[in-house]
């Protein structure tokens, strides 16, 4: 009898903390290594949320907390669903969980079944398809190509959808492409989901607040209401608040998946730390004065990004509407020999190769679902990710 549970078998470790693991090795080893890889931002926690979790501290917010998480956090969730999108929930119709991840993992455990189909377009977050699997469904993948702006089509989610199918995840701005889907392209595929009223929706919204130039964020309940009845709607503090650590994300949706989730919850992790639920409190309700500040910076860094990669050879880098990352391809390099003699058959063969010349760690787009591209996160520094993408320049130039 094997030790170890099958369920392992069917999944695979995440290539993004891969790929910041191997470029940390390499700096330990005194390798001048850019890392790329990771997606979180480069800011600091603003004071206010800070003082927040010092505050809370000294007042003895240090116990146990509440399953879902503390009311205080709950009523704000759902006063920003109110305010920022327009949907109506009541404070016992959300849930806190430890980062967005958590909230997935959960609902995915409340609700499938094996044989359960989870629509996933692609390229993906890679996470997704192994929650999934994990749980007991099964991922169907459907791509989201270049040629389109990695954006679905309704009619090739519309041909996905079996009797089988339980969810649709959604996620707008995407991780890894940063590609978002304007009121009327997801209006499209609204409406195909109201055709199959077996299907519920789950939506990814942790990029909200990061889209560029005049770019409106909708959410899929905010486009077509009808919907409400079989949504979960994910966020999170980790990216527009710089908070990736404290580890806060949540969700609103049906009551009764809720306290399904909150039963796995449970007898899981039980409330996430007290600490980081108080500074979340203050993140939602407090000013929000430095999120256009920060959008701003991402901004620029993309421009400067998509610029210098749109001049490297063989390299074609759309520009994304959001998000903090670029989905360039680089089939143009595929049949190339690299510097070191290695001939690139892959995009994984591209990044390794990268790496191990240039000293820059970027993730194979492949680990997402859909190649020959990488991913590149600029939430760093402009003279960090310049001097990247001058050493991305060099290696493709020197690819013969």
């Amino acid at each position: 009898m094997a030790f170890l549970a099958d369920a392992l078998s069917r999944v695979k470790p995440s290539a993004t903390i891969a790929v910041s693991q191997k470029a940390r090795e390499l700096k330990a080893k005194g390798r001048d290594v850019i890392g790329l890889g990771a997606g979180e931002p480069d800011f600091d926690t603003p004071d206010n949320i800070k003082k927040a979790a010092i505050d809370a501290i000294n007042r003895g917010e240090t116990k146990y907390t509440p399953v879902s998480g503390i009311p205080e956090l709950r009523k704000a969730i759902a006063a920003k669903f109110k305010r920022e999108n327009g949907l109506e929930y009541s404070w016992e119709q959300t849930i806190v969980g430890t980062g967005g991840k958590q909230i997935l993992f959960n609902a995915f455990m409340a609700t499938l079944n094996p044989g359960d189909e989870v629509v996933i377009p692609a390229p993906y977050w890679v996470s997704y398809p192994e929650m999934v699997a994990l749980c007991g469904g099964t991922p169907v993948f459907v791509s989201a190509t270049q040629e389109h702006n990695f954006k679905l089509q309704p009619a090739d989610l519309e041909k996905a959808i079996t009797p089988k199918t339980k969810w649709f995840i959604f996620n707008s701005p995407s991780n890894p492409t940063g590609a978002a889907y304007t009121h009327a392209e997801l209006k499209a595929l609204t409406d195909v989901l109201m055709k199959h009223p077996h299907v519920w929706a789950l939506t990814d919204d942790m990029y909200e607040h990061l889209t560029y130039g005049d770019f409106k964020f909708v959410t899929p309940v905010e486009v077509e209401p009808k919907l409400y009845d079989r949504t979960l709607t994910m966020n999170g503090v980790s990216k527009a608040y710089a908070m990736t650590g404290w580890r806060i994300g949540y969700a609103a949706g049906p009551i009764q998946l809720i306290k399904a989730m909150d039963m796995i919850q449970g007898q899981q992790t039980s409330g996430a730390t007290s600490i980081a639920q108080w500074a979340a409190v203050e993140a939602l309700n407090g000013t929000q004065d430095f999120i256009p500040e920060n959008k701003k910076i991402f901004e620029g860094r993309r421009d400067l990004v998509v610029s210098m990669l749109n001049q490297a050879k063989g390299i074609v880098c759309p520009v994304p509407e959001g998000a903090f990352y670029v989905y360039p391809s680089c089939a143009g390099l595929i049949g190339k020999t690299a510097p070191s003699g290695k001939i690139i058959e892959t995009d994984e063969d591209f990044v390794s190769e990268l790496l191990e010349s240039e000293g820059v760690a970027v993730v194979h787009g492949s680990a997402f679902g859909l190649g020959p591209n990488f991913r590149i996160s600029y939430a760093t520094s402009e003279d960090l990710l310049e001097e990247a993408c001058r050493r991305i320049q060099r290696f493709c130039g020197a690819c013969k």
